[in-house]
């Protein structure tokens, strides 16, 4: 997500059985199992593939679980924001977090539950966790408690902090947290549930804490948090391009299936102050276009990136907004076709450029 994500990983916040088909998740009844269709009817043969995942915000859950039912004959999964691991043997849960009503209502309207648990350690703390094998065999069976609580079709793992690692250790982090989700993986397929892995671009400068290949080969599906290349505490710009999406997928597509890859997209944008380093406030996309009116600045696409941006006064301050809206994504989106992706997720559900939605039906 984007609160989370403040890096050119996602400074804001999918699953693989392996060897399953996953591409795109059918629109399956809730008792199904990840690989189990739903029933044949007339309405579901000609309905469109379902091609988007999304996360669901608990701090504003209600109005985001409403948004999904709307377009719930586009969304295979949802992942609501519920869990933080906060050590080998605890996972707590945010507020709101495995209502029943959310649940069953997602699956009523023929979507997964996959519950993202995202980590917030004391520094070195995620490193140690994948590099002891009784610490990692730990926080396993913790993950998996999680996943028997309710009847959920599996879990998505947003683990940041581990991006970030030094030199030193980055290699060994790297194949401690593979064979983590290795070992997850291989535990919620027996128990008929998907493992979803999210993770930040891998690029020529970042990434490489992240073994793509084997992380592809456990998991149901990947994703990458496609966004914030321009970031909350960085200099003002685009969230993304057509040239860093093709970078990012140039690498990704090498070493995983891509009907197992989802690129996050952002519904979201960053709130500079012109000419000073300061924390960028957090706009979603609704909210970005709504202050757009507000202060009457002309509406501009910004010609490399294809990315809607403008300035406005505040006071005396100079402040510059960019974010992405469904034109903007529209333009973005034949990079993943040209790959041969087909999937996306959404950060996140209540978001989005209302308009958002018609774009990705189009595919």
């Amino acid at each position: 997500m984007v609160l989370r994500h403040t890096r050119n990983i996602r400074s804001l916040v999918v699953l693989a059985v392996a060897g399953s088909v996953l591409a795109p998740i059918p629109a399956a009844s809730a008792s199904a199992s990840a690989s189990e269709p739903g029933p044949a009817t007339a309405a579901h043969a000609a309905a469109p593939p379902r091609t988007t995942s999304a996360w669901l915000p608990y701090w504003d859950q209600d109005a985001a679980y409403k948004n999904a039912l709307r377009h719930a004959d586009q969304l295979h999964t949802v992942s609501p924001f519920w869990y933080e691991a906060k050590a080998a043997g605890r996972v707590d849960p945010h507020p709101g977090a495995g209502e029943r009503r959310i649940v069953d209502g997602l699956h009523k309207a023929g979507i997964k539950v996959v519950p993202t648990v995202m980590e917030k350690m004391p520094r070195g703390a995620l490193a140690a966790v994948v590099t002891d094998a009784r610490r990692r065999a730990t926080h396993v069976e913790t993950l998996l408690r999680v996943v028997r609580s309710r009847a959920y079709d599996g879990l998505d793992l947003d683990y940041e902090t581990i991006a970030p690692t030094g030199d030193a250790a980055y290699e060994k982090v790297r194949a401690g947290y593979a064979t983590m989700v290795t070992d997850l993986c291989r535990e919620l397929h027996a128990l008929r549930k998907q493992c979803v892995i999210t993770v930040s671009p891998k690029t020529a400068g970042t990434g490489r804490v992240w073994d793509y290949k084997r992380l592809g080969a456990a998991a149901d599906r990947l994703r990458i948090m496609a966004y914030n290349l321009h970031w909350a505490e960085g200099a003002p710009g685009p969230l993304s391009t057509p040239a860093w999406y093709d970078e990012i997928l140039r690498r990704a597509t090498a070493e995983v299936p891509r009907h197992k890859l989802e690129v996050g997209l952002p519904a979201y944008g960053w709130d500079w102050t012109v000419g000073k380093r300061e924390h960028a406030r957090h706009l979603t996309s609704r909210e970005a276009e709504a202050l757009r009116r507000k202060v009457g600045a002309p509406y501009r696409i910004d010609p490399a990136s294809s990315t809607p941006h403008f300035t406005y006064k505040e006071g005396r301050t100079r402040r510059t907004v960019w974010y992405q809206d469904a034109r903007g994504t529209a333009a973005h989106l034949p990079v993943l076709r040209r790959h041969g992706v087909r999937n996306t997720v959404l950060w996140a559900l209540g978001f989005e450029d209302p308009k958002l939605w018609r774009v990705l039906a189009r595919g």
